[in-house]
């Protein structure tokens, strides 16, 4: 199950966050189809969130039909969009990338700066389509 966390100091609306969460967790293969996503309730108890935000977030995740909701039962993954799993060889070269970078004295935010840099210059001609 997948448990979110907000950044109240990121400028990113609550409901979004949660939404970029949940496709995360949908890339990674850490969510599945059928697997159930906590409740509104478990994520205001876990982020003291409004449970309307929640239901925000799942909504859209469902307009994007990526959720289900099932009366009196939960949320549910309706579809992947896991292409490179959690133990791919790839993540452990970014993993090791990343320890590098933070014995260089890099911060997470000069991190992120590089890493998205790079991204534009090799996804440049899809940066539309996300």
């Amino acid at each position: 199950m997948v448990e979110y966390r907000i950044d109240r100091r990121s400028g990113v609306a609550t409901y979004v966050q949660i939404v970029q969460q949940t496709k995360q967790a949908l890339r990674l293969g850490l969510l599945e189809p059928g697997d159930r996503l906590p409740t509104a309730r478990e994520v205001v108890e876990a982020t003291a969130i409004n449970p309307n935000t929640v239901l925000k977030a799942y909504r859209e995740l469902e307009r994007e039909g990526l959720v289900e909701a099932r009366r009196g039962l939960g949320t549910f993954v309706r579809k992947s969009l896991s292409t490179a799993p959690v133990d791919s060889p790839l993540r452990a070269e970014l993993d090791a990338w990343a320890v590098r970078a933070r014995e260089a004295g890099l911060e997470r935010e000069d991190v992120a700066a590089l890493f998205t840099s790079v991204l534009d210059t090799h996804f440049a001609e899809s940066k539309g389509d996300a």
